[in-house]
């Protein structure tokens, strides 16, 4: 039998992307060529599912098509020369009648992520390469989140997997040791692929919850994989904790609301109590890095029954906090708003001026957003007009550019009111 075709269905063909790659790659030892086959099963389910139904089993069903087209590969290869014993695959894995349920393993996507966060791989390219594999994310998406060009991150992800198949690294859980060097990069994988799903980077959409579901997910599976790691809680608390406001994020015509302007009736309390619990039990454990950091000051906005009880003077510690151990332009940038908070918007525009010579964040919209907002509260309308307009001019995120075109729109017209916005996006 098979279910008629729906919105969820696309849906939960992302979510079986990953899945469904996992086996293919651990069946067959190759990745790049498992990932051309999945590709090519997910278009045709795309193509079969709406005419046809889903299928009871579509994970079964897109296991079964990506592998028949592996054994179609490595058969017509091997009849044009043998196949070296390195790459050779027994006759049981090569059948198309092998048993999908058995040969399925609950570990296979997070078996993936820490396969493509490898040493074979620079830190960059194993993020790029498992954002892609894992987190679904288009090319074009992941070079906004790296701020580099697409053409140079289709070259990087395409470098990634040439390197993970000389490599040949085996599809397996790594040892302790290997999970203790990689674990960086994987936590910096699932921490972007929630990023995205949070406040997509591209196009009318400014959630996308399939994509920050499975970043929740695999976090999970990271933390039950490594129970005492402080900083793997300290992600999956982030997580939760900023999650817990998706119901609030957008109205109903899915425009943004910014963060002092959101009903907190809606923020779901028990993603906060389970993320604050789990950011106390990681603080208690003494050794403090940057997840957990970033857990607090959104536990800081969560505890707060409104925007103007927020502890701006707390986040602004944790974020002086976060720039000893973590520094970069993102956290300046929001160590600014923080400042801003408590000292004045003078001095967070003037903690702002070292970004502009920074080209990771020079051209980033998230810049003059930030600047636009800091001039409003200054009294300075033109200037704040004119970084809002800039703003909405760089990002590729339609909500994000709807609501940046919306606050110039109103300082225009109330020139003489400049609005104090209290809490940060």
């Amino acid at each position: 039998m098979t279910r008629p075709w729906d919105t969820a269905s696309e849906h939960l063909l992302r979510e079986l992307a990953p899945q469904v790659l996992g086996v293919v790659a651990r069946r067959f030892r190759d990745f790049a060529s498992a990932e051309d086959a999945v590709q090519e099963a997910m278009l045709a389910a795309f193509t079969q599912w709406p005419q046809q139904g889903v299928p009871e089993n579509p994970r079964g069903w897109l296991i079964h098509v990506a592998s028949r087209r592996m054994t179609d590969q490595v058969r017509s290869d091997m009849a044009r020369r043998l196949r070296e014993a390195a790459v050779a695959i027994d006759e049981e894995t090569a059948a198309p009648t092998v048993d999908i349920e058995a040969d399925m393993d609950p570990d296979d996507t997070l078996i993936l992520l820490f396969m493509c966060c490898h040493p074979a791989l620079t830190p960059s390219s194993a993020i790029a390469l498992t954002l892609r594999a894992v987190g679904g994310l288009t090319t074009a998406e992941i070079a906004h989140a790296f701020l580099v060009p697409e053409a140079a991150m289709a070259q990087r992800i395409s470098r990634a997997k040439q390197s993970i198949r000389a490599s040949g690294v085996p599809f397996r859980l790594p040892s302790e040791k290997e999970r203790a060097e990689r674990l960086p990069a994987v936590l910096h994988v699932l921490y972007l692929i929630f990023n995205e799903g949070y406040v997509s980077s591209i196009g009318a959409t400014l959630l996308r919850l399939d994509l920050a579901r499975e970043a929740i997910r695999l976090t999970r599976c990271a933390k039950a994989l490594l129970p005492g790691d402080g900083e793997v809680a300290g992600l999956l608390a982030l997580m939760l904790l900023t999650d817990a406001r998706r119901a609030a994020r957008t109205g109903p015509d899915e425009e943004l609301i910014p963060l002092d302007k959101q009903d907190r009736t809606l923020w779901d309390r028990a993603e906060i109590s389970e993320g604050t619990a789990l950011l106390t039990a990681a603080l208690a454990k003494g050794s403090v890095g940057l997840y957990q950091l970033q857990a607090a000051v959104a536990a800081v906005h969560d505890e707060a029954a409104r925007a103007q009880d927020t502890d701006w003077p707390q986040i602004l510690a944790l974020y002086e906090l976060l720039l000893r151990v973590s520094p970069g332009p993102m956290v300046t940038l929001n160590h600014a708003v923080a400042a801003a908070m408590v000292h004045g918007p003078a001095w967070g525009l003037e903690l702002l001026k070292p970004l502009d010579s920074d080209e990771r964040l020079a051209q980033h919209h998230r810049l003059d957003a930030v600047r636009a907002h800091l001039l409003e509260m200054l009294g300075d309308t033109a200037a704040a007009v004119r970084h809002y307009r800039i703003a909405a001019a760089r990002t590729t995120s339609i909500p994000e550019q709807n609501y940046l075109m919306t606050q110039a729109a109103r300082l225009e017209e109330r020139p003489r009111e400049p609005k104090e916005n209290t809490a940060a996006r």
